[in-house]
């Protein structure tokens, strides 16, 4: 099953995601069992500056997800205001899915 989060930034923080980055990337690429990271970046204001997360992963379960964002470097910083888990239908651009799939009506 696939999942977003999706993270707003605190104001002011972007010392904070500067600072966090690299130890972020490591949590991302490491995964975790019967976890996926598919696709991650940041969200961007109109200037282009960083000020959110859009994260796909592929995962059993919601809670799955939920244990390893707790374990995020950005999260332990502080640095998200807020951030949502929602399941996801991932159809069109879905390298997993068969045509089958792809065309399915929900």
């Amino acid at each position: 099953m696939f999942f977003i989060l999706l993270a707003h930034d605190k104001p002011g923080s972007l010392e904070i995601r500067r600072q966090t980055k690299q130890r972020h990337m490591a949590h991302l690429d490491a995964a975790a069992p019967s976890l996926r990271v598919l696709q991650s970046g940041p969200l961007l204001s109109s200037e282009g500056a960083e000020h959110g997360s859009l994260l796909v992963f592929e995962a059993p379960d919601a809670a799955t997800v939920e244990a390893f964002a707790k374990r995020d470097p950005y999260v332990a910083a502080g640095l998200f205001e807020s951030y949502e888990i929602h399941p996801w239908a991932w159809r069109r651009g879905n390298p997993y899915l068969s045509d089958a799939e792809r065309s399915a009506k929900p």
